[in-house]
């Protein structure tokens, strides 16, 4: 956390999405709880009283007219749970400057992120009003879709391991649970979980538990996920959704799309995940190699993306909102799925630790040799990008709704020469208006089809930042925007 502040750099800062000045002139601000709790529900962040920010972004102190009074009703009201829920600072987290060159004083606090069974950290007493959470923006109040993910991520036991009382084995595709099967028997030869029969055998990997209520074997949520069909789990996961397309290149075509939904398919995740990743390894390229008198097609690309496509799975949260979104492009694969990192975009990035969000199937997909238990997983995918040359991949993760997308591109690093530059610059200013002029005909299809629409809802329609969307609503003559700030939505002009 000491990163965020650094009191030799404070002319150089601005606020941000972890950094947050206030003046505290008449006191402790009331907007300092709502950004704590915002700062504590997402990566932690930095605020700074007895500083004010001018028009340009720039700070300047106005200082603290008694910081040793102040600092002691900040911490007598942190510790008060009627108005903040949790204390999560510890006592050096809390110190006090004195800028050199002026009588000011300023006091700097450092808010880390909560741990997943902390959150959600709220204020007033109000579970459902005092939750707040961090953009560029500043801090905004989450909806009560994402305070009951945050509860539901408490837990130790993950939702998918709950028991369906209303569901039947017999719901279960008979033809999906027969290719687990054959698949976990090709892995393991002799396992002993061969010998059991499939109710059994479903009990054991999860998949099935027996009721609290009528003492009866039922699928498990992971069970339904994995081997239900798309019309059944709809009923116990309203948004469920997977999508597969491949090189969208207009506004509403593709070249190949695999949708849960459609009805030509079970619509389960053993069967998406199998016939996506058949589509996304077709045009990546085996070396010759021979292992025992035979051929080896699998390599380390290969196994990054089973498990780039297993951790997207695993990690999703089927509560939300879009489904799951796997898009293949010509040098890119884009991996998007419902639901926050529960252990943070740095610490998915650095490994060492799993905490998945559906245990079971994670366990599943692990009996047929697919996914990491460690937290390895990320890790070696960047490992292998880096190995190939090829450009790092990217994590993303967006806040209302939550979704986190993996971004792989298969291109290689290249500097580009100094001679050709100019062209490159050409170039790239062509393919971008060319990109620009392709996504304001998806926002005019979006907008036809929605009649309004927020500009996050457009953002995650064409997979960019709210700030490059506002950009291109600006240039649309044919969009007008009705409302101011949150409430602001736009629409075709009539």
């Amino acid at each position: 956390m000491e990163e965020l502040f650094d009191l030799t750099k404070f002319d150089s800062y601005k606020e941000d999405n972890r950094r947050e000045v206030k003046k505290a002139e008449g006191g402790l601000p009331n907007s300092l709880w709502d950004t704590y709790s915002a700062f504590a529900n997402c990566y932690g962040g930095v605020i700074i009283l007895g500083v004010k920010e001018d028009k340009d972004g720039n700070w300047h102190t106005t200082g603290l007219k008694n910081a040793s009074k102040l600092k002691k009703t900040f911490w007598d009201t942190l510790n008060n749970r009627k108005k903040v829920s949790i204390n999560i600072l510890r006592d050096d987290d809390v110190e006090t400057y004195s800028m050199d060159g002026t009588d000011d004083v300023i006091m700097v606090i450092w808010v880390p992120s909560a741990r997943r069974e902390q959150k959600p950290v709220y204020i007033n007493n109000d579970l459902f009003g005092g939750t707040f959470r961090r953009n560029w923006e500043g801090d905004y109040h989450c909806t009560r879709l994402q305070v009951k993910t945050m509860l539901r991520d408490q837990a130790e036991e993950t939702m998918d391991m709950e028991v369906l009382d209303e569901a039947e084995i017999e719901d279960l595709n008979k033809d999906s649970i027969r290719g687990y099967r054959n698949s976990h028997k090709s892995f393991k030869p002799g396992h002993p979980f061969e010998r059991l029969d499939d109710n059994e055998y479903l009990r054991v990997i999860g998949a099935a538990g027996i009721s609290k209520e009528d003492k009866r074997l039922h699928p498990t949520a992971a069970g339904m996920l994995m081997f239900g069909n798309e019309y059944d789990i709809v009923r116990y996961f309203p948004e469920y959704f997977l999508d597969y397309r491949e090189n969208p290149d207009t506004v509403i075509r593709w070249t190949d799309r695999l949708q849960s939904s459609s009805g030509e398919w079970p619509g389960n995740l053993f069967e998406f995940y199998f016939r996506v990743y058949n589509k996304i390894i077709k045009d990546i390229k085996v070396p010759f190699k021979m292992e025992g008198g035979f051929r080896v097609d699998d390599t380390p690309v290969h196994r990054a993306l089973r498990e780039a496509l297993a951790n997207c799975i695993i990690n999703t949260d089927f509560y939300g909102k879009f489904g799951v979104t796997i898009v293949k492009e010509d040098d890119k694969l884009t991996l998007e799925n419902p639901g926050y990192i529960r252990l943070g975009k740095e610490q998915m990035r650095k490994g060492g630790k799993s905490d998945p969000r559906n245990k079971s199937l994670m366990k599943m997909f692990n009996l047929i040799d697919i996914g990491e238990h460690a937290g390895s997983g990320v890790p070696n995918i960047f490992n292998v990008w880096e190995d190939e040359g090829w450009v790092e991949p990217v994590i993303e993760e967006r806040f209302d709704p939550d979704r986190t997308s993996l971004i792989l591109r298969f291109v290689k690093k290249q500097a580009i020469k100094t001679s050709d530059k100019k062209q490159a610059i050409k170039t790239s200013d062509k393919r971008q208006a060319n990109k620009t002029d392709k996504n304001m005909e998806r926002i005019r299809w979006y907008l036809h089809e929605q009649e309004a629409a927020k500009t996050r809802d457009i953002a995650e329609l064409l997979g960019l930042s709210v700030a490059r969307t506002r950009v291109i609503l600006s240039e649309m003559d044919d969009v007008e925007a009705l409302g101011t700030n949150r409430n602001r939505t736009y629409r075709l002009k009539m």
